[in-house]
């Protein structure tokens, strides 16, 4: 079995770099991990990554207060 490791990445407009590789990226808000496959949602302001639009929208809805 392999061990799944965290990657380091640095979020562009419309990629993202990676620092480190690695399997998988934790949600900002949720804490679960996602795949880097299956990664689509993050900011680019706050270098931070989301596991679906439901949790880039409470980070956005957060921000607006």
């Amino acid at each position: 079995m392999m061990s799944k490791k965290k990657a380091k990445l640095i979020f562009k407009h419309n990629y993202f770099e990676i620092v480190e590789d690695g399997d998988y990226v934790l949600c900002a808000i949720s804490g679960k991990e996602i795949k880097l496959q299956n990664l689509h949602y993050w900011n680019v302001d706050t270098q931070e990554a989301y596991f679906s639009p439901v949790e880039a929208n409470e980070k956005f809805k957060s921000q607006k207060k």
